[in-house]
């Protein structure tokens, strides 16, 4: 109709919503319809009326639509013309559907002045002006000049902005994953907020509302939900054990930036179950309490379907084709444990210690302190293998991870949240697991998860071995928890071995060798094909993966190391020695600080004071103070 194509799938009898394609140019004709439009036997690349140069102005009535607009353009030497195309979504009240009335024709009156709109140039250019003012707002929040630039492209643009990217879709619209029917993560969700939070924070504290509600009453969660529906997945379930912990991690990022204790009094409910509410602080005491009412034989927390690594299913035992492997449930649970959620148990009670302190509930804050320390002590005992931590026992009480396993000996994700747990950087067990990643598990294009990899199926492993050696989970390298070593290289000073690891999966950096990356150089993959595999290098899964707010997350706050804390904005970068500075530009609490860290001896860390505004300040702590007009202007300076 004019120079617009309507879509209406089942408009006329469920949905009040279209799809619309508008053009400003007179049209010379159109197509809807695929099959004319491409012709018999012929793809995208080779459409038959592109070929013949004019359109067959076909109608689709179902079947396979499409939509093109035919435009005859005749420019001289020299000259240009504008042509706006115009895509679009519409609602149109429930009550207004039709028009006429009674007709079983779309009413466009409501959209007819939105596609005048922005048919018109003027128009267009301010929207998109708009939206680069929008743009410019969310990424100014932090911006960074280093020497490297990578680090710059990736944290000041792409970086954060697929961190936008996963914040809205999770993993629920992957070209490469199952499409919507899976849902938000629930573990997902939380760890994106770390990424994302300093954005738009109105958004996260909704979205941590939204997946609270999803919570049972025990403190374990639906894995994935619904996001229109916000409710819990019930194909999926619940059962995964380190899921309740990732909402007090995504909590506490969000009360570090903005300073919204009142969050925690919210009343939320249980299952979307109307009268069970409960503040979210009680929701998160639940979350901490599951594990506790979940410990296994050696007093390590239950695994259950699985922990982060959904395909380390040690209670599945599967053997039958077709079954879901994070469904499939033929142990009782009881006896296999995981390393990974005892290291991920200790940082999630010291962060809701440090919640209850603020709240001055400091006999609860010291009841979770002592929890923290007993699981600690516990990994110490049962999760020590000599050079590296344990990742689990299996249903037979054997552990997983360990130098007594013929394959799968040592695997990434014990070593990395472990060593953010704190546990063993006071008695150099933290350098040694470091060291043991180092020498077994680091390649040339990053961190691979295990090694060796799985040579064929175990049944009480599950999924992990199911994989071709290499690929996925099966001693592939997966960038999500690459950041989880670099962080804990941080934490250790290791400014030079943190930066390397963040180069070798960054995309930017590894530009130069697009033919083998095979991905877009400006988006984290989930996975690069480790050194087992044939494609050694070659990465999948781009966009819609954890990795986007982990790295994010990870170069900002531990590598640059200005990170928001309950008391202020730290600033305590590990860096190369080679890096003689950097500026950030990082917008907190209303104020605009730009710091200048200058390296002048090639140290790796070690700010123990600041200039701010030209007074000295003792430590590395900005402290909070009222919104001022102009620039909070500080200088830092590495003395090792």
């Amino acid at each position: 109709e004019g120079s617009a194509i309507y879509h209406k799938t089942e408009y006329r009898e469920r949905r009040n919503h279209f799809a619309y394609f508008a053009c400003s140019a007179k049209l010379s004709g159109f197509d809807t319809q695929r099959d004319a439009f491409l012709g018999a036997y012929r793809s995208w690349d080779n459409p038959v009326a592109v070929e013949r140069g004019r359109a067959f102005n076909s109608v689709a009535y179902g079947w396979a639509p499409m939509g093109s607009h035919h435009v005859k353009l005749s420019l001289k030497p020299g000259e240009t013309s504008e042509v706006i195309f115009l895509l679009g979504y519409h609602e149109n009240p429930v009550d207004r559907k039709f028009d006429p009335a009674g007709s079983q024709t779309i009413n466009k009156k409501t959209v007819k002045p939105l596609i005048a709109k922005y048919l018109n140039g003027k128009n267009v250019d301010a929207a998109l002006q708009a939206l680069r003012q929008y743009w410019d707002g969310l990424l100014g929040i932090y911006q960074v000049k280093s020497p490297d630039l990578h680090t710059n492209r990736m944290v000041n643009i792409w970086n954060a902005y697929q961190c936008m990217a996963t914040f809205n879709m999770s993993r629920s619209a992957s070209f490469y994953e199952s499409g919507i029917g899976r849902g938000l993560g629930f573990r997902d969700s939380n760890q994106d907020l770390l990424g994302f939070v300093h954005m738009v924070p109105a958004r996260a504290r909704e979205r941590i509302l939204d997946l609270a509600a999803t919570q049972f009453k025990t403190g374990g969660a639906f894995h994935q939900y619904q996001p229109l529906t916000k409710r819990g997945n019930n194909d999926v379930g619940s059962g995964f054990n380190d899921d309740p912990h990732w909402l007090i991690i995504g909590v506490a990022a969000y009360l570090k930036e903005t300073g919204d204790w009142g969050i925690l009094d919210e009343p939320v409910q249980f299952e979307n179950e109307p009268g069970s509410e409960q503040p979210l602080y009680e929701h998160l005491r639940r979350s901490l309490r599951y594990t506790l009412e979940r410990l296994g034989p050696h007093g390590l927390p239950l695994i259950g379907r699985a922990d982060w690594n959904d395909c380390l299913n040690l209670n599945c035992f599967s053997d039958t084709p077709g079954q879901s492997f994070q469904t499939t449930t033929n142990k009782d649970g009881k006896v296999a444990e995981s390393v990974f959620i005892a290291g991920l148990f200790v940082l999630a009670a010291k962060e809701l210690a440090a919640m209850a302190v603020k709240r001055s509930l400091n006999d609860e804050a010291k009841t979770y302190l002592a929890q923290a320390a007993a699981m600690e002590s516990t990994v110490h005992k049962h999760g020590w293998d000599g050079e590296w931590f344990v990742r689990a026992y299996d249903d037979f009480g054997r552990p997983v991870g360990s130098k007594v396993c013929e394959e799968g000996k040592i695997f990434i994700e014990s070593q990395g949240i472990c060593v953010m747990a704190g546990i063993g950087l006071n008695d150099g067990k933290a350098q040694q697991a470091l060291e043991s990643v180092n020498k077994h598990l680091a390649t040339k294009h990053g961190i691979v998860l295990q090694q060796p990899a799985f040579s064929k199926y175990y049944l009480h492993l599950g999924e992990i071995s199911s994989y071709p050696p290499g690929y996925k989970e099966n001693a592939g390298i997966f960038c999500h928890n690459n950041p989880w070593i670099i962080i804990a290289e941080t934490m250790l000073g290791n400014g030079n071995r943190a930066f390397d690891y963040y180069t070798r999966i960054n995309p930017s950096a590894r530009e130069n060798i697009g033919d083998l990356h095979r991905c877009e150089p400006y988006v984290f993959a989930q996975m690069i094909a480790g050194k087992d595999a044939p494609t050694h290098g070659e990465a999948k899964n781009s966009w819609l993966t954890g990795t986007a707010a982990w790295t994010y997350y990870t170069a900002t706050q531990w590598m640059l190391g200005i990170r928001a804390e309950y008391e202020g904005l730290r600033v305590d970068p590990v860096i190369p020695e080679k890096w003689k500075g950097f500026t950030v530009v990082r917008r907190f609490r209303g104020n605009t600080y730009v710091i200048e860290l200058k390296n002048p001896n090639g140290k790796q860390r070690g700010v123990r004071r600041l200039l701010v505004d030209g007074k000295q300040v003792a430590g590395n702590i900005l402290p909070i103070c009222e919104p001022r007009p102009a620039p909070i202007h500080v200088e830092a300076e590495l003395e090792g």
